[in-house]
């Protein structure tokens, strides 16, 4: 994406799609099919549909994205067909597009305010999944009900750099290869220094030690024990400070 001194995103609500953004994004896109075929005196135009305004389907694309509404709830009025908005976006994420506006925008994030590569952190979170889906999964926090696991990797600064779908009941080691390499940006264009990776205990043991080696990290995992020890601790310091905070209370 190209940079832009009249990047203004304050002009327009959370779910549109700036002039700014659309300059950025329009690039990125496939080219549209020619509906002429044939050369010189033999070319024609061969009909079919007409193409659709892809500034009005990007737009709708990023409404239903941001407000997580149903393809057929999206206002017509301003958007267009839902079908049709649904159709360019089967399209244009099997051409990646998505993906390259991604890396665009880790790029110019980068170039701005810089991506902290030193320090990296990886979890995942589970959420509700009420319409099913390929990447979902009874969820154990959630009386078996269908649900989806996001695992994700930030910067230093909490800034997402990949993420990856699942079911709800994959552990989350089992994701973190897979998260790890869902970075979009090339891995040349990535500092060659060893990186710090913070993971909770759930990622402890040798299979995410050897994924977060191959990768060029060094693995920041707490200990289950002392983490377990430090807990009671700190439990235990607690109700000491609350009996001392009754026994220094007048009568």
């Amino acid at each position: 994406m190209k940079k832009s001194s009249e990047t203004r995103y304050a002009d327009v609500a959370s779910w549109e799609l700036s002039d700014s953004l659309w300059a950025r994004i329009e690039p990125l896109l496939p080219r549209a099919s020619s509906r002429y075929r044939g050369r010189g005196q033999q070319r024609k135009n061969i009909g079919g549909r007409p193409a659709a305004d892809r500034r009005k389907v990007m737009s709708g694309i990023l409404y239903v994205l941001r407000t997580g509404c149903q393809w057929n709830a999206l206002p017509q009025a301003t958007y267009g067909s839902g079908k049709t908005a649904h159709r360019y976006f089967q399209r244009w994420v099997r051409a990646g597009v998505f993906r390259r506006m991604w890396a665009a925008g880790l790029s110019e994030y980068d170039e701005l305010k810089g991506i902290a590569w030193k320090w990296q952190a990886a979890d995942g979170v589970m959420t509700k999944a009420p319409l099913g889906g390929q990447k979902t999964g009874p969820n154990p926090t959630d009386r078996g009900k269908q649900g989806t696991k996001r695992s994700l990797l930030v910067d230093a600064r909490g800034a997402p750099l990949g993420v990856v779908v699942s079911g709800a009941n994959t552990p989350d080691g089992q994701l973190l290869e897979a998260t790890l390499a869902s970075v979009p940006l090339e891995r040349s264009l990535r500092p060659a220094a060893i990186h710090n990776l913070s993971l909770d205990k759930g990622y402890q043991g040798a299979p995410s030690a050897s994924v977060a080696q191959a990768y060029g990290y060094e693995i920041h995992v707490p200990d289950k024990a002392n983490a377990k020890k430090n807990a009671s601790a700190g439990r235990a310091g607690a109700k000491r400070g609350a009996g001392s905070s009754k026994s220094s209370m007048p009568g």
